[in-house]
């Protein structure tokens, strides 16, 4: 399987909300609807416009396995309004978004290389931190994968209606 990176951008706007639904589809099935509810993301118009934001806003990348659209993330310079309250890093930053991937590509490494491509663009860019904010709960199965792929928990934080979401921080350094 041929693994390639490419910027995507408004246009693929179907193609990520199929990703994150596709996410949602594999949680559920697995008895772990803490991170993401039940209910398809892209039936949630908040998140559409959240997803369509950061698109609009950051550099969107999609991982294409042998041609096929199969992960996908977002950088920005900032990780927005959701992690406002937590104390700003000092220092230039990207932040990763909605990173996610079609489960029918689980296991092939697409996630670890287009994360691998983040902290390459990040690096490119001149800016020696990259960062992303993710789901805590459960087993913390998500921090532990983005601890594998090279990210060091910082920060620690709750959101959602009832605060009741835990989430964490996660950085990495790259040297520009």
């Amino acid at each position: 399987m041929e693994i390639t990176v490419r910027d995507g951008g408004a246009d693929d706007l179907s193609v990520i909300l199929g990703m994150l639904d596709s996410c949602v589809e594999w949680l559920v099935a697995r008895g772990r609807p803490g991170q993401w509810g039940t209910r398809p993301l892209s039936a949630s118009p908040g998140t559409v416009e959240s997803v369509a934001r950061y698109v609009a806003e950051g550099s969107v990348y999609i991982a294409e396995a042998d041609g096929v659209p199969a992960a996908t993330l977002t950088l920005t310079d900032a990780p927005g309004a959701h992690l406002a309250h937590l104390p700003p890093p000092g220092e230039p930053e990207r932040y990763i978004h909605w990173l996610a991937s079609d489960r029918r590509f689980q296991g092939h490494g697409i996630g670890s290389a287009l994360l691998a491509h983040a902290a390459e663009q990040t690096r490119r860019a001149g800016v020696g931190l990259l960062r992303v904010g993710c789901y805590a709960g459960d087993d913390r199965r998500l921090v532990a994968y983005y601890e594998a792929n090279g990210f060091a928990p910082t920060q620690t934080y709750t959101a959602g209606a009832n605060n009741d979401w835990p989430g964490q921080v996660l950085a990495m350094r790259v040297r520009p």
